[in-house]
């Protein structure tokens, strides 16, 4: 296995660290990398599938709904994101 994460600038990082706060209506400080949206924050599948549905559109890139269960933290979310990723350039 790589220690690697697939590819994300660091700007990508802060856009979705941005869709998640403002979807689970959080502070920015109550976010970590590996907060559970559902234990930590109360989130439920809505919001869940609100999360994908904006950074879809904020990030232009499709993400199969299958892969939902993989977003629980901020860190299966930046992981799902770069896999789905057409044509990154870097």
């Amino acid at each position: 296995m790589t220690t690697s994460h697939p590819t994300v600038t660091e700007e990508q990082a802060r856009q979705l660290r941005e869709i998640v706060i403002d979807v689970l209506e959080l502070e920015p400080e109550e976010l970590t990398e590996t907060s559970h949206f559902v234990n930590d924050h109360e989130a439920d599948s809505l919001l869940a599938i609100e999360i994908l549905a904006r950074i879809e559109q904020d990030l232009d890139v499709e993400i199969p709904q299958d892969q939902l269960p993989e977003m629980v933290n901020l860190t299966g979310v930046r992981d799902v994101f770069a896999r789905n990723q057409k044509g990154a350039d870097q």
